[in-house]
């Protein structure tokens, strides 16, 4: 009988808690630690990521504004922006080797914020950070030129040295030169014996050149020697400063003396240790005047030779007759009037002293339709004539001024102040004519277009005949005594006579007391009865014309 066996069940027997083996605890403990361990692995390897990435850089540069230092790998954007302290804008452009560029002038000593933002892109930015943000602050370099006074010996050429390499160099009156390299001594070449010159430079070739400075030189050794600007000898503006530069110190020179300007008011500075400027006020140098300043030692004047000299003169510009008449005609003083071809744009001392040296275009009108042929005949415009003058002594009259009928510069001072200030006559044109060869003999009072009095009057005998001719109103009184000489020798002097308007040396018109009038009876002068000369005085102002006719 074969007994058959029975299998038996094979059962898997896992130990749990205290049962358990000790291999398997220790597989369980590992996992965990395994894991951790990964996970502190690639933490670790992404923050060394983070801070072991190429990384982009910002610094100084010795040509440009900065210079941004790239990542070697990791591709991106970059943002740059730059600022002045105050907050103003200053583009840029970016050159080779990542250098910024200001794209307009910058001043030196400007102070400038430069930032700039890397933007990475998105696997790089997952990794080292989306952004990285950089700022350095500049300032834009000074040059100040070491030395203003300097020795140079004859045919040598002028050097200037800064305080620090520069890049760009500008003179005066020349363009902006741009070294190849920075230079502390720049050669500006062979300008002379001596003189002055302005000089300015930059440490970079994109700073906006400053204010020039004054470089003077001199030959070494003799007497002390002066440059003189503008050139003795010259015409001056108006307002245009004089700036005397000696070789010596003032102070030792002149030994707190000033020099002086003789009729130009004005101001004295020292500028620096060998220079005095003197500017000019008001009315400035004006026109026909000489300008002479007087030093308080003698020198020598660069340009002049080689003798010392106290005095040094300059010129001004000649007024002309033709804007001397256009003024005094804008004023009310000529029976004419005066259009200017173009707006006169007049309106300051400096054009107006511009003006009576080259006068603008324009025409003249008679006021008056009326006006008396004879004073049509007497006007010339631009030239010398009787109407001017009167004219010119009238204008005297109203402002006080010697009444000579010469423009001198205090009678073009004032025309150009009355004309500034629109201040006009208010007396009107008046105008005088006496008909010697008539019968009667008469006078005509002429006055603003027509004739408001004619009256018999009394000229000279023919032993002291009234002189034909036009002549100006120079002095006036109500009443005075006129004393002379008779043809025969004799003296005369009458007291108490009236309403007198002298024109021509001792003839005048006046009042007298005849028997009768319309013949000759004065000595040269124009006689009308006491209450006709009390009529026509007030009409005859200083500078009235006269004309004696047939």
């Amino acid at each position: 009988m074969q007994v058959k066996s029975r299998s038996r069940p094979v059962f898997e027997i896992t130990r749990v808690g205290p049962y358990a083996s000790r291999s398997d605890a220790r597989r369980r403990r590992r996992w965990p630690w395994a894991v951790g361990l990964v996970v502190l692995v690639a933490a670790g390897a992404l923050a060394f990521a983070f801070f072991a990435w190429p990384r982009g850089g910002l610094v100084v540069d010795a040509n440009g504004l900065a210079r941004i230092v790239s990542p070697s790998f990791g591709g991106g954007r970059v943002h740059v922006s730059v600022r002045t302290s105050g907050g103003t804008a200053i583009p840029v452009s970016l050159r080779s080797h990542g250098v910024l560029w200001p794209t307009r002038p910058v001043a030196p000593g400007t102070r400038m914020q430069v930032e700039i933002v890397y933007t990475r892109p998105g696997w790089v930015g997952w990794i080292a950070g989306r952004t990285q943000r950089l700022s350095l602050w500049v300032t834009a370099p000074r040059a100040r030129v070491a030395l203003r006074l300097l020795r140079v010996k004859a045919g040598a050429p002028v050097s200037v040295r800064f305080d620090r390499p520069v890049r760009a160099v500008q003179t005066s009156g020349s363009r902006v030169r741009v070294l190849p390299r920075p230079r502390r001594t720049v050669v500006l070449g062979r300008l002379g014996e001596a003189g002055s010159i302005g000089v300015s430079g930059a440490p970079r070739s994109w700073e906006r050149l400053p204010a020039p400075v004054n470089v003077i030189w001199f030959p070494p050794g003799g007497r002390a020697k002066l440059i003189a600007s503008p050139a003795p000898g010259s015409q001056l503006g108006p307002d245009t400063p004089l700036r005397l530069t000696f070789s010596e110190p003032v102070k030792q020179l002149f030994h707190g003396r000033l020099p002086w300007a003789g009729i130009v008011p004005g101001t004295w500075r020292q500028t620096d240790a060998n220079t005095l400027q003197f500017s000019p006020h008001g009315f400035g140098f004006g026109v026909d005047t000489p300008v002479r300043v007087r030093l308080p030692a003698a020198v020598e004047t660069i340009g002049r030779g080689t003798a010392a000299t106290r005095l040094v003169s300059w010129t001004t510009p000649t007024g002309s007759q033709l804007r001397l008449q256009q003024l005094l005609a804008e004023l009310g003083y000529l029976p004419l009037r005066w259009q200017p071809a173009t707006t006169d744009g007049g309106g300051t001392v400096t054009s107006q002293i511009a003006a009576a040296a080259a006068p603008p275009q324009g025409r003249f009108t008679w006021r008056y339709a009326s006006t008396p042929a004879s004073l049509v005949g007497l006007w010339r415009a631009g030239g010398e004539n009787a109407v001017s003058r009167g004219a010119i002594m009238a204008f005297e009259s109203d402002h006080d001024l010697a009444t000579d009928g010469d423009a001198s510069r205090s009678v073009w001072q004032a025309l150009i102040a009355a004309t500034l200030a629109g201040s006009r006559s208010s007396s009107g044109y008046s105008y005088v004519i006496v008909h010697r060869d008539g019968r009667p003999q008469t006078l005509v009072l002429w006055h603003n277009g027509q004739s408001i009095l004619t009256t018999p009057a009394n000229t000279g005998i023919p032993a002291a005949p009234t002189v034909f001719g036009t002549f100006p109103v120079y002095a006036r009184f109500t009443v005075t005594t006129m004393k002379g000489t008779n043809p025969d020798g004799t003296k005369y002097s009458d007291p108490g006579i009236p309403w007198v308007s002298y024109f021509n040396g001792g003839d005048a018109i006046h009042g007298f007391t005849r028997a009768s009038y319309g013949s000759p009876q004065s000595l040269g002068c124009v006689e009308l009865p006491a209450s006709e000369a009390a009529k026509v005085w007030p009409y005859t102002p200083i500078g009235t014309l006269v004309t004696v006719t047939s």
